[in-house]
């Protein structure tokens, strides 16, 4: 079994740090256009299953809904979230699991499909700023330690090099891209990439909204 894995904080703790411009509600309805864009792009993906673990209930009713195994998170962190998919992916025999942060939008199909695809027990997508990790795949589940947050990439790397695993760095625009600050509401409209999440960018004048506080 392959397995793309999806972790989603609480609605009510998403994106804290566009407060500036969204309201909590907001915030919640641009992190599950988010989660939907990206489902339809892993739902795409041949030959590989998506979890989706979160402590929201919202979150877990969309999964179930679109067909997803939904994980209810025992508890937070990040962290101890993906250390949850893990043993659960060790219990079900996953040979190769992925997991892939739902804030990143303007992934596609060809991009996920791509990067799924290169050889190496570790492979691992960087966020734009190389800091953190948007995407990583190992195969098996247990080749490296998952770490996700600032430094995590180098921390992957560091962790791959250590255990004498081979490992492939994907550089891709599309899954570089994570929507974490007010600037980056400007990206998704530039780039006006069909989906969810553009719609509610638009639907809320987010461009105007960012562009007041510049």
């Amino acid at each position: 079994m392959r397995v793309i894995a999806l972790p989603v904080k609480s609605l009510a703790e998403a994106k804290s740090r566009l407060e500036p411009v969204l309201s909590p509600l907001e915030r919640g309805a641009l992190t599950l256009a988010m989660l939907e864009d990206v489902l339809d792009v892993t739902l795409e993906v041949t030959g590989w299953e998506t979890w989706v673990i979160s402590p929201d209930e919202t979150v877990l009713e969309i999964a179930m809904s679109r067909g997803v195994h939904a994980i209810e998170e025992d508890r937070p962190p990040l962290a101890a979230a993906i250390r949850q998919v893990d043993e659960e992916a060790d219990g079900r025999n996953v040979e190769s699991l992925a997991v892939l942060l739902p804030d990143t939008p303007l992934v596609t199909h060809a991009a996920l499909t791509r990067a799924l695809r290169t050889l190496g027990a570790v492979v691992v997508a960087p966020s734009a700023d190389e800091g953190g990790t948007n995407l990583l795949l190992r195969r098996p589940p247990g080749s490296i330690l998952a770490r996700f947050g600032h430094d995590s990439y180098r921390r992957h790397l560091q962790g791959a090099a250590e255990a004498d695993v081979p490992t492939a760095v994907v550089s891709s625009p599309e899954l570089a891209f994570d929507l974490d600050l007010p600037g980056d509401i400007l990206t998704v409209l530039d780039s006006r990439h069909e989906g969810r999440t553009l719609q509610v960018c638009l639907d809320l004048d987010l461009g105007a909204r960012v562009a007041s506080r510049t």
